[in-house]
């Protein structure tokens, strides 16, 4: 009887579940969206229920697409949107209120205050994290503040926490009938909570962010969750969970020290395995668990963008220029360059490795001259730049260049892209053959865990490439652009300084 392995990709938009063979094929995907909530500007949540029902749908829907039965899938693997977290009733199931996303900057005033806090520089060197409303710590303590009851409920540990895996693996396996509250090490190292040297959850990050030790889950390393599903298809093994971005590591292969993969959907997500050694990056990047296997985990250093897609996006609904994404690049290529024009996407601040949350997205260089051609190549540019940021500071962090970046996600279809960013960073970019890497990360996880495939050189062996592009701009000429983006994004600072609330 021929073996699988199933992955559920929880992600910003949709959550998907996707069954691979051996070889790393794809054998079959269900997908189903669900709702973002803006209740406030700035509020970005969504609704953990429906997301458990979306996953409730689309575990079977899978396996009927297979032709498949749940005795044939050896493991489950679940990667998430990271930051992203729950909280509910641990006797009914019930979330308090809904999610908390990501993107969500609600905590901008709770972030300016945390950070004149003494212990502020010893929150850094435990954690690996800027302070930023971009992780769930603050977002957490703006609930247990504002949510009337809430921290009492918390301290007695009826009140539970969790990032997305958490939240399904708790319903997958009985919920509150004996369901496990885990978490993996990538997902914790996103709290700005947990202890990068020891890997557990930190008392006096805990103390800082006002957090109650009793609402948390347990820590555990990548590939060794071990639970098994009693809801939904009961009797899969749960065998691994990692954050979208380190399961995207992962399923690159990049299991070398130096190697470098780069995430680009809705934002932009590179991430550098710097093997068994925890560097402190004094570029603006964060120290993070790029995965762990066993008693040893693998470090990474991450540079975050939080624009990238979802500025063609906004390209397409908010100014109408194109109606569909793929379009820009038909749109830039009309015209040979930017035309002197730089779009800074900043519109939740910057991320890596600026850190600057009252930036703002600025268009700069405009002139008569400029055409909705120039503005779309000014579009797809600023990820490039972006990217070219943060591999500089990745390099001067681990004191070595990288030689290639490996691509991955929904924005690598737009080669014009693809080939700038070759262009800007002087290296080959290469994108390889099974494009859901996210999603075969959990499920190379998740296999290994069960012995599906024996060791990392046999999920080696399965990387193919499929695009390669290689830099052939100028360099006097990429210098000149670069130094003309740093300008641009100097004008965002600017833009800070003189805001009132700055």
């Amino acid at each position: 009887m021929q073996r699988f392995v199933m992955a559920i990709d929880q992600g910003t938009t949709s959550t998907r579940c996707i069954v691979f063979d051996q070889n790393a094929r794809l054998v079959a995907v269900a997908q189903r969206e669900h709702r973002q909530y803006h209740p406030r500007p700035g509020w970005v949540e969504q609704d953990a229920v429906e997301i458990w029902r979306n996953v409730d749908r689309i575990m079977p829907q899978a396996l009927r697409q297979a032709g498949i039965t749940a005795d044939q899938v050896v493991a489950l693997g679940i990667t998430n949107q990271r930051e992203t977290f729950v909280l509910w009733d641990r006797h009914t199931g019930v979330p308090i209120g809904r999610a908390i996303v990501w993107e969500d900057i609600r905590t901008e005033e709770l972030v300016a205050q945390l950070g004149k806090q003494p212990g502020i520089e010893e929150v850094r060197e435990r954690c690996g994290l800027p302070l930023a409303t971009y992780f769930s710590a603050p977002s957490l303590r703006w609930m247990l503040d504002n949510v009337a009851g809430l921290r009492a409920k918390a301290e007695r540990g009826d009140v539970l926490f969790g990032t997305m895996d958490t939240w399904l693996i708790w319903n997958l396996t009985g919920g509150v009938n004996g369901g496990l509250h885990v978490t993996d090490v990538t997902n914790a190292s996103r709290t700005m909570l947990m202890n990068l040297g020891s890997r557990q959850w930190d008392p006096m990050l805990l103390d800082f962010f006002g957090v109650p030790a009793a609402m948390l889950p347990e820590i555990r390393p990548s590939t060794e969750i071990r639970g098994t599903t009693t809801r939904v298809v009961p009797g899969i093994s749960i065998t691994a969970a990692l954050g979208d971005q380190h399961a995207a590591l992962f399923g690159q292969t990049c299991f070398e020290k130096g190697s470098i993969k780069g995430t680009y959907g809705t934002g932009g997500f590179l991430l550098m395995n710097t093997g068994t050694e925890l560097v402190r990056s004094k570029h603006g990047l964060l120290t993070t668990i790029g995965y762990q296997i066993g008693g040893e985990p693998a470090y990474a250093l991450e540079g975050s963008i939080a624009v990238a897609g979802s500025l063609v996006q906004w390209f397409r609904d908010n100014l109408g220029l194109i109606h569909s994404a793929p379009e820009i690049e038909t749109l830039a290529r009309t015209v040979k360059d930017n035309g002197g024009c730089y779009i800074v996407p900043a519109f939740s601040g910057l991320f890596a490795p600026h850190w600057l949350a009252q930036a703002r997205g600025l268009v700069v260089g405009l002139t008569s001259y400029i055409n909705k051609g120039h503005l779309a190549r000014a579009v797809l540019e600023a990820t490039g730049w972006q990217t070219r940021e943060v591999v500089d500071a990745m390099n001067a962090d681990l004191g070595a260049p990288t030689p290639v970046l490996k691509v991955d996600g929904g924005m690598t279809a737009d080669h014009l892209l693809m080939q700038f960013i070759a262009d800007v960073l002087d290296i080959p970019v290469m994108r390889p053959l099974v494009a859901e890497t996210v999603s075969l990360g959990a499920a190379y996880a998740a296999g290994l865990a069960a012995g599906y495939w024996p060791d990392l050189e046999g999920l080696r062996r399965n990387w193919h490439l499929a695009a390669r592009w290689n830099p052939v701009m100028d360099a006097r000429h990429r210098e000149d652009e670069y130094a003309n983006w740093k300008r641009a994004i100097e004008l965002t600072f600017a833009w800070a300084r003189s805001s009132p609330s700055t």
